[in-house]
């Protein structure tokens, strides 16, 4: 293990747990300025649902109690957008930011973190994507503000309209689903605007290249369009994230043709499917009205809001790297192969006992949270909660209509399953990528039988 000096003392630190005190600190100032006179509009909020608030932003979520627009003051929502921004960078990626500027150069302690943080593959990354991390989300958010803002300003006017660009182009860069739409109609998210492709098609841009992670497009910026020479990491998540992509907009296209998609014409609808496929994958924004799916839709949108984005990414979710060393495993299974290949690659065991890993705890906690919610709080469906705690956990944002009817122990809940799923993928990451003393002698081995 590795120690960092703090205060003149030696710590004994994991990234997580400096991660977790980070998140944790920066939540309960968030907290504290939420509960500012100044920040609301009228009367007050509580601690509970100003720490909810809070946690939901910094963990770049987007579950809401209150409506952000109608409920907080404009400093209240500058909190708000500063926590997506800190909670969608990352703490730790922040931090290395400003040991740059002062140090000029990063010690080997900074680079450990930062590599977990963007969950680089090596340390001689660290500098070029930490830098390169900033410098593309600053710049991804400012050209989708100015797109957005050629919609908005003419039907807002001039500040108004700057400023609703720039708040959504930084919450969907995020993938934090937070938006000030309620100045048109108190929590409608996107579905004033399920007609506007310049608005869908730009937030559902800064979604996907928020989501697929600094490290993929470090690899883009390298080797341009030449995908033979990409990383074996990239590959596999624009391959996933494609597939994901054209799968989910057709069937959500079939699903949903005659029911929420009603009355539009197709090009709409297409461009309606199109964007449910995009934002359960942790971006949280919505078009259409979620409580009024259809079972198969609701099925499929909790099946991407658990899968997420990718790994070093804005997103949240198992991810998508995740997803296809389990598929992958399934099928070197099938085929009796002892190893996992994928694009002429061996994947490393370690890499497939971590996505399972991931995957049985992501999954056990979903449902164990949906169980004890259901029986605290019966008049709720299953299926409403369920999507409720895998959008927790996926860090999503997207809700059946139950959030603000939730009673102080499910609310602690969903605030206890937005942090885990913020945290847990990077937990289990260092478990695998620090150096640990192997003992020399094994347990006896036997077999089993499984399946």
């Amino acid at each position: 293990m590795k120690k960092i000096k703090s205060l003149g003392k030696n710590y004994t630190f994991f990234y997580p747990k400096i991660a977790a005190l980070g998140f944790g600190a920066i939540i309960l100032l968030g907290t504290v300025l939420l509960m500012l006179p100044i920040s609301v509009k009228s009367g007050s909020i509580s601690f509970i649902d100003a720490l909810f608030t809070s946690t939901s932003a910094t963990c770049v979520t987007g579950l809401i109690i209150y409506d952000t627009f109608q409920k907080f003051t404009l400093f209240g929502q500058l909190v708000i957008l500063c926590l997506i921004q800190v909670g969608g960078l990352g703490f730790i990626t922040i931090l290395s930011v400003f040991v740059r500027i002062v140090k000029k150069r990063m010690g080997l302690r900074e680079k450990m973190l930062v590599k977990e943080s963007v969950s680089s593959v090596n340390y001689g990354d660290v500098k070029s994507i930490s830098k390169m991390a900033f410098a593309f989300t600053v710049a991804c958010e400012v050209v989708g503000a100015a797109i957005l803002s050629t919609r908005f300003i003419p039907s807002m006017g001039f500040k108004n309209g700057l400023y609703t660009s720039v708040f959504l182009s930084v919450s969907a860069f995020c993938n934090a689903g937070f938006d000030v739409m309620g100045r048109l109609e108190p929590k409608s998210s996107l579905m004033t605007l399920n007609d506007d492709p310049i608005v869908i098609l730009t937030i559902s841009a800064l979604v996907i290249i928020g989501g697929i992670g600094f490290l993929v497009w470090d690899d883009v910026k390298e080797n341009k369009l030449k995908f033979k020479m990409y990383r074996l990491h990239s590959k596999l998540v624009l391959s996933t994230t494609t597939i994901l992509l054209f799968s989910g907009t057709i069937l959500f296209l079939l699903f949903e043709y005659s029911n929420t998609l009603e009355g539009m014409n197709f090009g709409d609808k297409l461009l309606n499917a199109f964007f449910a496929s995009v934002t359960p994958r942790t971006a949280g924004f919505n078009t259409l009205d979620v409580a009024s799916m259809s079972a198969p839709s609701k099925a499929l949108t909790v099946f991407f809001m658990l899968v997420g984005g990718s790994s070093g990414s804005t997103a949240g979710g198992i991810k998508t790297t995740t997803l296809a060393v389990l598929v992958l495993c399934a099928v070197s299974t099938v085929k009796n192969k002892n190893s996992v290949e994928v694009f002429n690659k061996r994947l490393d065991d370690t890499a497939v006992k971590k996505a399972v890993s991931i995957a049985v705890m992501n999954i056990a906690q979903i449902f164990a949270a949906t169980f004890i919610i259901c029986a605290i709080q019966s008049e709720f469906s299953f299926s409403s909660v369920l999507i409720e705690t895998t959008s927790a956990m996926g860090t999503v944002g997207m809700s059946a209509g139950i959030t603000p009817e939730l009673s102080l122990i499910p609310k602690l809940i969903i605030i206890s399953m937005m942090f885990i799923g913020r945290l847990t993928t990077l937990v289990f990451a260092l478990s695998f990528v620090s150096p640990r003393a192997h003992s020399a002698t094994q347990k006896p081995q036997e077999r089993i039988l499984v399946g």
